[in-house]
């Protein structure tokens, strides 16, 4: 059972218990991690990861020493940092569809939480892997959110 405690940098345009349920409607999605096992619950008390929606300033500080720029999300040791930049302008594999854009971003960087590495483009045509750098491009895979895209 991982404890994740959902937070939203304070001062950002952010509904706050809107990113939690999304946040935690992801992680608990049987296209998601749980079909590996992991079993994700929220808190407000003490967590084994701490997942937070940053303005670009505070994500590149907690990424640290990770250059993320202020553009690029992470995980650093507990911490699951989603940067608002991304959050708000998704990525062009992505287009429009900002749900699965984020939807990915949540689902990537709590699977470096739990120790998955990047992955490359299985082939062209292929759904993207979670743990590839969607971020940066998907190649010839197809943009995709989900670590089980085929799970009911």
């Amino acid at each position: 059972r991982v404890r994740v405690r959902v937070e939203v940098e304070d001062g950002l345009p952010v509904d706050g218990p809107a990113f939690a349920a999304f946040v935690m409607d992801t992680l608990t999605d049987p296209r998601g991690w749980g079909r590996e096992g992991w079993d994700f619950v929220r808190t407000d008390a003490d967590a084994d990861a701490v997942l937070t929606l940053a303005s670009p300033a505070t994500s590149a500080r907690l990424c640290a020493p990770l250059e993320t720029l202020g553009e690029l999300s992470c995980r650093n040791g507990d911490d699951v940092v989603l940067t608002l930049r991304r959050w708000t302008l998704g990525a062009e594999a992505y287009g429009e569809d900002r749900e699965s854009y984020r939807r990915y971003l949540v689902s990537h960087e709590v699977g470096h939480f739990i120790g998955k590495e990047h992955a490359g483009c299985p082939g062209p045509g292929q759904p993207a892997p979670t743990m590839m750098q969607q971020t940066k491009g998907v190649g010839e895979c197809d943009a995709q959110p989900w670590p089980h895209p085929g799970a009911p």
